[in-house]
């Protein structure tokens, strides 16, 4: 009986995978397809197999160079993904350990900004980087990060921190440690889950914003991969199908990576956060 239970249970599992992944072996597959053949072709697997849409579109043969535009997504993601990690560290450390004024009236209104929309945070920040000649750069994409706008990383932090014995505080001051060294040589190495998850989801985040890329980039010189994507769509009809689908599964390789060697620590990570 606890047999036919397992098999059934199993059963269901890979039909309810199999419906998830299909999306993306439809696309996959369509990618090398010749384009007149994407959707007159029923079956899953192309008639007549094809890379062109690779080869065209990473070379910029098809008018979109992809390749450029990877490596500037890749540059800003990276860069992103430090600046969340060094202000949501200090200042979670901050928040959770030390003692100043308004401490209590900062920490509740930086949560406040957790519940502000992206869009109408934007259009200061835009007219700010615009003053400082910053559009068409890569800085207002990256410096926000490096000056604590991650109110859900420092959040996060925050909560991590407070589960640290503070008996290893007491035991550093009596050593002759200072708040700097207290953070950079006690809290900080112990905060390692809670760093893997800032990173993940600041890489997630940052790679797939369309919105804040396509306002502050209007050189197709700096243009990322979701303006690439974006693209490829004409609303003249001329949509080049099989270049955009070939150039999303480009754009999913570093996301699963990501998610493949990192999967483990970013669910203790936020499991921690939850028994802490």
């Amino acid at each position: 009986m606890k047999f036919h239970r397992t098999l059934v249970r199993h059963v269901v599992l890979i039909i309810v995978s199999f419906l998830m992944v299909y999306p993306v072996l439809w696309m996959f597959f369509a990618s090398f397809k010749p384009e007149d053949q994407i959707f007159a072709n029923p079956n899953l697997l192309p008639a007549h197999w094809t890379v062109s849409h690779y080869t065209e579109s990473i070379s910029g043969k098809a008018g979109i160079n992809f390749g450029p535009m990877f490596l500037h997504s890749l540059e800003i993601a990276l860069l992103v993904v430090v600046g969340s990690i060094f202000s949501g560290s200090i200042t979670g450390f901050a928040f959770a350990r030390m003692e100043f004024t308004a401490r209590k009236f900062l920490f509740g209104f930086m949560l406040g900004t957790m519940m502000l929309p992206a869009q109408i945070v934007i259009i200061p920040q835009y007219i700010i980087f615009h003053r400082l000649s910053l559009v068409n750069t890569f800085v207002p994409l990256i410096l926000p990060s490096f000056l604590g706008t991650g109110s859900f990383f420092i959040y996060l932090m925050v909560q991590f921190i407070r589960g640290i014995p503070k008996d290893l505080d007491e035991a550093a001051s009596i050593d002759g440690c200072g708040p700097f060294r207290l953070f950079l040589h006690v809290i900080f190495p112990l905060t390692f889950p809670a760093i893997i998850t800032i990173s993940i989801f600041a890489f997630y985040w940052t790679w797939n914003d369309l919105f804040s890329q396509a306002i502050y980039l209007t050189n197709p010189n700096l243009f990322t991969v979701p303006i690439g994507l974006s693209s490829f769509l004409d609303n003249m009809g001329n949509s080049m199908w099989g270049d955009l689908f070939a150039m999303s599964i480009i754009s999913l390789i570093p996301v699963l990576v990501v998610f493949v060697i990192f999967q483990r620590y970013l669910v203790e990570g936020i499991a921690t956060q939850g028994l802490k």
